[in-house]
């Protein structure tokens, strides 16, 4: 079955040709980073780093950097998975191919921890200033864990099922903790350990955590996954890991895997917070520092030959991506169980995840009408937005099966294409205001503040789209260079951005005036405006990046012969999103120049990664 822990993995890894060691010493200060992410965009192996400058303990990153590899390292229990929720969409189906079910009895057990008395994870003890001080930007403010497994449990009804393992970045040094004896701990709003955080304050206790690194790989995925409330993280790593979790527990200590690689232990204040970060972070930004709870560490428990994991982020696409990708394959059709009449839904990547969500539903309130407008689709957006960490999209575009029942989420032009012929920017655009957006991202009104808006689009065609820029088109003064997106998307360069956060720009508002809804200009649908027109249009990526994490819906959106009636707004034209960047956003990550010549000599004839970058 499934590997038992880390070791395993990385022994498998490589006699498949899957993992590549290199022996010279790499610096965990930006170069560990580095490498792991110019690897992955190479398509590369897994990386093992023998000799990690400062720290006895040897890195191996890259372990999920394809789709393939992470199928790869879960080949034993896909099938089994696949079964389990062929079972939660179809019960009926058991009765009637029962041998096509044959082995869920066995993987259903798995779901279950076993407690052992003893395992390797008690082998040893460090410090946190021992471990790989891992830095993966310039601008951090200091080392990182960037694959813990953050275990919590519930202080009214303790133990594991009610426990949450979650992947909440840890930060080990620098800032203002007390060197070797605190650690920071963000967590994301919507997050589970939030809940047992808000219990620990009613009751007025401290409450332990125990930070997991390493141990088997369905560890770390499991700490990532979007699982219902209710379903403990641990029971999932069993299942898809094809063997249940042996669990030991220290005197007065939380759980543990036995097979963990290391776990860092201790409490969390439920009153005390200090400043985290700077972090470059998987939008392609630093997220700035803020206060968040603090880790008193007590004991830093490793096993006899630990492996530290590792991971960077940064804009996307990165090894998170393919996180992303496997975790849609194993929960994508569970979907419609949960939200009925929704049939797909894909928060798109390319744009930070969570800033925009492609979704596709019913449209069947009034089959009967001659004319159909977004109705089921507007209830079925409440409930999107109404689920987990969905409840974090910024844009949510939502087009009805009904009118083409071919559409694909995963085909974002395409899909762009069908809302922008459907649209109708006078009723279609559904605003909700002050209300929460990810905490990682800057472009709303203050940290975890912002706003949202539906698109809900259905019914016939309503326009034709265009790639061709009218030869007639004259744009107002500081505008200039308009680029074509897509079909349909006209990207236009701006003047450099000054405005207050909390205030809409007087210098969008006069391009907007500057054109009647009949003016050439409204040929396409969706105009952005940005600082560079030549990059956002070089790719489709970049146009997602730059125009989904660079704008709110509430200030950034504005419209040719825009009106509002009752409490509506709307446009008779173009709707223009102002997707340059602002004064209060966070800075873009770069690369330091130096360090990526280091990495560049790697790859060079008779370096360890020639051939690969």
């Amino acid at each position: 079955m499934g590997y038992k822990n880390l070791r395993e993995c990385v022994r498998d890894l490589e006699t498949r040709g899957e993992l590549v060691r290199i022996e010279c010493e790499i610096d965990p200060n930006l170069e560990a980073a580095a490498i792991q992410r110019r690897v992955y965009q190479a398509g590369g192996p897994a990386l093992y780093f023998a000799r990690v400058k400062g720290s006895r303990f040897p890195m191996v990153g890259n372990l999920f950097g394809t789709l393939e590899r992470t199928r790869t390292i879960f080949r034993d229990t896909l099938d089994t998975l696949a079964r389990l929720a062929d079972l939660k969409i179809n019960p009926a189906s058991f009765l009637k191919n029962p041998l096509k079910y044959a082995g869920v009895p066995r993987g259903a057990l798995h779901l279950l921890p076993k407690r052992v008395k003893s395992g390797p994870i008690l082998a040893g003890r460090t410090s946190l200033s021992q471990l790989p001080q891992l830095k993966s930007w310039p601008d951090d403010g200091g080392a990182f864990i960037t694959l813990p497994q953050v275990y919590s449990e519930s202080s009214h009804n303790p133990g594991w099922r009610q426990s949450n393992l979650g992947m909440y970045r840890v930060q080990i040094s620098g800032g203002h903790y007390r060197p070797g004896a605190e650690a920071g701990l963000h967590y994301q709003i919507h997050r589970g350990i939030g809940v047992h955080h808000a219990e620990a304050l009613e009751q007025g206790v401290p409450f332990r955590v125990n930070i997991f690194v390493g141990g088997p790989p369905s560890m770390t995925v499991a700490a990532v996954m979007p699982l219902p409330e209710g379903m403990p993280e641990l029971s999932f790593a069993g299942a898809l890991g094809g063997h249940r979790i042996p669990l030991v527990t220290p005197p007065g200590q939380l759980p543990m895997p036995a097979e963990a690689d290391f776990v860092i232990t201790g409490t969390v204040d439920p009153k005390r917070t200090l400043p985290e970060g700077p972090f470059g972070d998987h939008l392609g930004y630093y997220s700035l520092a803020h206060d968040f709870p603090v880790v008193q560490v007590e004991q830093v428990y490793h096993r006899h030959g630990a492996i530290w994991p590792f991971t960077s982020v940064g804009r996307p696409p990165q090894e998170d991506t393919s996180f992303g990708a496997f975790i849609h394959e194993l929960t994508g059709d569970l979907i419609p169980t949960v939200l009925p009449g929704v049939h797909a839904v894909h928060a798109v990547d390319a744009a930070g995840v969570h800033p925009l969500l492609l979704a596709i539903g019913s449209e069947r309130y009034v089959p009967y009408a001659k004319k159909r407008r977004p109705q089921e689709l507007l209830t079925i957006a409440n409930a999107i937005l109404g689920q987990g960490q969905l409840s974090l999209a910024k844009y949510l575009f939502l087009a009805a099966r009904e009118d083409q029942p071919d559409l694909d989420v995963h085909d974002v032009p395409g899909f762009f294409r069908h809302i922008l012929e459907r649209v109708d920017w006078r009723c279609d655009l559904h605003f909700q205001t002050c209300t929460t957006v990810d905490t990682l991202d800057y472009s709303g009104s203050a940290l975890n503040a912002g706003s949202k808006v539906v698109i809900a689009a259905a019914g016939e065609e309503r326009r034709r789209l265009t790639s061709d820029i009218p030869t007639e088109l004259s744009l107002p003064a500081g505008f200039s260079h308009p680029r074509v997106a897509m079909p349909g998307v006209l990207l236009v360069q701006g003047p450099s951005c000054s405005r207050p956060r909390h205030t809409t720009d007087p210098s969008m508002e006069a391009f907007c005036l500057s054109y009647a809804p009949e003016s050439p200009i409204n040929r396409f649908p969706l105009i952005v405006v940005v600082d560079d027109s030549s990059f956002a249009a070089a790719h489709l990526n970049n146009f997602l990046w730059t125009a989904f994490t660079r704008s709110d819906p509430s200030l950034d959106l504005y419209g040719i012969g825009a009106s509002t009636t009752g409490k509506h707004w709307g446009c008779a034209g173009a709707l223009v999103m102002d997707a340059r960047s602002k004064p209060h956003h966070a800075p873009p990550l770069l690369d330091d120049p130096h360090v990526e010549k280091r990495v560049d000599a790697l790859g060079a004839p008779g370096g360890p990664l020639h051939g690969i970058i």
